[in-house]
């Protein structure tokens, strides 16, 4: 039998209900990233069909981000009041509904709203769900528990691209769109259903019932207390760097694709590549967060991320050389996530989980979206592959730094206290 504490051996030895907490949160984050990059490949047939500009679907994509956040902000705060698994059915039905209505729009506005409405659920998925996963999960696979639920996203990606590549060659561009966003609906409905099966930890519930027992309630501003604000400013700070160096190294890899015009860029191998490099790079450094630590994890594949980057805009040149190192890049900035829900998991208290994760991340995720205006502005003064090099070094440093002024939280056991 596996040792349980090597990659799989966690997994065996988790009760039934442990395991379905598990698998709902790993589907619900397939889910999110499934919905997210159908509608990007989706895109270029959208906007034919309702006859957008390319602004227009930018602006489509910049309110689903803000929406997301702000949804992601409201789920933690519910959660830590009326619970996680209460929480993620509504988020799960309601993104669920309004992805449907998405398929449905007949022109831009509505399409707009629809998108922006279903944001509203989507911004809870992660931050509610690593809530939950970490608050189940026993503290000495925290780590990987939580860390091989991140990997979901590049199976909701690899998913999201065998699908769409099958149905957009196969229906007229102006059908496949909106079969493909109808699509997202039955995984959402399964998931949903998973859902009604699993049960709010037992230390939260602990929780909420000293908080009755003293007649309080949770108090979302209590984040940015005396006690909790240094926690709150660095775990912002560390997602964003994370997201940040992502969105810089996502971005290079955009217009690589179109100035340079490698032609691996172009095929299905290269995309498989990255998801390939992403999803063992999650599961990686999920391992090595309860192998080595949290801190030495973060350290090891900020650098590395940051490495990747720079080897890319100094070497990219063939096929092989982007195909080499998106794979490496998929891994080292997928990777640098895995820890990100065990260390905020371990950083917050109990009553305050929910609100503390879901702000971090979510306002980490608007500072890191203004990383693609901020490399537009630094290339108008310098080189862009050296504005992208400035920008993946500040952020993946703020990693660094972050890292270690955080404690070592691997192993701790979470506590009720109110």
């Amino acid at each position: 039998m596996a040792s349980s504490d090597g990659p799989v051996g966690w997994y065996v030895e988790l009760a039934p209900g442990e395991k379905r907490t598990f698998w709902a949160c790993f589907g619900g984050w397939a889910l999110n990233s499934f919905d997210f990059f159908i509608f990007t490949f989706a895109l270029p047939a959208i906007v034919v069909a309702l006859d957008m500009t390319r602004e227009q679907a930018g602006m489509i994509t910049t309110w689903t981000l803000i929406a997301s956040a702000l949804g992601g902000w409201v789920a933690g705060m519910l959660a830590d009041r009326y619970g996680r698994v209460r929480v993620l059915q509504v988020t799960i039905l309601w993104f669920a509904v309004f992805g449907l209505l998405c398929a449905f729009a007949q022109d831009y506005w509505q399409l707009l709203a629809f998108r922006a409405l279903m944001g509203l659920g989507l911004g809870g998925e992660w931050a509610v769900g690593a809530v939950l996963l970490g608050e189940v999960i026993r503290a000495k696979d925290r780590g990987k528990a939580v860390g091989t639920m991140q990997s979901g996203w590049g199976v909701g990606w690899g998913i999201a691209a065998l699908i769409s590549i099958a149905i957009l060659l196969k229906l007229k561009p102006d059908i496949a769109w909106r079969v493909l966003l109808c699509i997202g609906l039955l995984p959402a409905l399964l998931i949903f259903y998973i859902r009604r099966h699993i049960h709010d930890a037992a230390v939260f519930n602990e929780s909420q019932k000293k908080l009755r027992a003293k007649r309080r309630t949770t108090n979302f501003l209590d984040i940015f207390s005396p006690s909790l604000i240094k926690t709150t400013i660095l775990m912002t700070l560390l997602a964003a760097g994370v997201q940040g160096g992502y969105y810089a190294s996502a971005w290079f890899l955009e217009s690589l694709r179109n100035t340079r015009k490698i032609a691996a860029m172009a095929t299905g191998r290269y995309l498989a590549a990255v998801i390939v490099g992403s999803i063992i790079g999650y599961l990686v450094s999920a391992y090595l967060n309860d192998r080595i630590g949290r801190r030495q994890t973060f350290i090891v594949f900020a650098i590395c991320s940051a490495a990747s980057i720079f080897a890319l805009t100094l070497l990219a040149a063939n096929d092989m050389s982007v195909l080499v190192l998106g794979f490496l890049l998929g891994l080292f900035a997928s990777g640098t996530f895995s820890g990100l829900g065990p260390v905020m998991t371990e950083n917050f208290p109990t009553a305050l989980r929910g609100s503390g994760q879901s702000f971090s991340y979510n306002a980490a995720r608007l500072l890191a979206a203004g990383v693609p205006g901020l490399i537009a502005w630094l290339s108008e003064r310098s080189s862009f592959n050296r504005s992208i090099d400035l920008i993946a070094v500040a952020a993946y440093g703020v990693v660094v730094i972050v890292a270690f002024l955080l404690p070592e939280t691997k192993g701790k056991v979470l506590s009720a206290r109110a």
